[in-house]
């Protein structure tokens, strides 16, 4: 599907946003408090402490680096989907740095653990809502995948605890623990922004009125429906069931309309994180024949 000049310019603000979030994080909680981090920016932490050279720069020529690498490897549509983050973080992230006294937002490291965790989940999430990537060591995940055919799950597990542990020399116990709060507090927050808005609630109806309930639903509650044949366990009756998904605000009204129509219909509640395709929208309406109407 050809993208719009409005999906180019989501596109870009989120990628810009998310980026400027994960780089403020970074500078006003992770390095002043000496946060355990993965990927390139853990990595930069470390070489930080041993060669003494500004985080921002490693990140960079990190990036940069693992930019080619993909290049070479993966190909040309890769690069161009990760080129954008990989050289907008690090950029950023020097600028945040140089912003005076944004290392002095708090003196408590839980506080700051709990805030990055959360806004590095939001930042992290907005790049990938859009189809962009953050870059660094997803390329090097990806390219490992495709040279040994190692699931990716494994590789970001295996190459994050590889960095963790490098940092964890450094740094006290408590430090690390502080470390796994900010990646617990991460996934919970990515995995809320991914599905943010777009959360349905699915029903599954199975009464012996279903055409009534099917009429109703499309009529009054302008949802999409779908019906399935089914047998009934008891009698063993061939009948059809009702499949509907509504917005979770209309939960209460669908189920009351049901129930008027059989108040002994069987209903199953799902929450489903996403919906996509044509036909349980209002664009149903252009797919309806006129003598269906």
């Amino acid at each position: 599907m050809k993208k719009t000049l409005r999906d180019y310019i989501e596109t870009t603000l989120f990628i810009l946003l998310g980026n400027a979030l994960l780089a403020f994080l970074v500078a006003a909680f992770i390095i002043p408090h000496d946060i355990i981090m993965g990927g390139t920016t853990g990595i930069a932490i470390v070489l930080n402490r041993i060669i003494h050279v500004d985080t921002a720069l490693l990140v960079l020529i990190q990036n940069i680096g693992l930019l080619i690498l993909g290049l070479i490897v993966l190909g040309k549509k890769f690069f161009l989907t990760t080129v954008a983050s990989s050289v907008l973080y690090p950029v950023m992230l020097g600028i945040m740095q140089k912003i005076p006294n944004i290392d002095k937002l708090t003196d408590d490291t839980l506080l700051a653990s709990l805030f990055a965790g959360v806004l590095m989940g939001i930042s992290l999430g907005l790049v990938m809502r859009v189809g962009s990537s953050t870059g660094g060591m997803d390329v090097v995940n990806l390219v490992f995948h495709k040279w040994f055919h190692i699931p990716v799950a494994i590789l970001v597990w295996a190459t994050d605890l590889i960095i963790v542990g490098g940092q964890a020399i450094f740094l006290k116990p408590e430090k690390t623990l502080f470390g796994i709060v900010v990646l617990v507090l991460e996934a919970y927050a990515l995995d809320k922004v991914m599905v943010f808005g777009k959360a349905q609630t699915q029903l599954y109806i199975i009464s012996s009125r279903y055409e009534e309930i099917r009429s109703r639903l499309l009529n009054e509650m302008n949802v999409g429906v779908t019906l399935s044949m089914i047998e009934t366990g008891l009698f063993q009756n061939q009948q059809k069931a009702v499949l509907c998904v509504i917005p979770t605000r209309k939960l209460y009204d669908t189920t009351e309309l049901i129930h008027s129509v059989d108040s002994e219909a069987f209903i199953t509640i799902t929450k489903i994180k996403e919906v996509r395709g044509r036909g349980f929208t209002e664009a149903r309406q252009n797919l309806i024949p006129e003598d269906k109407k």
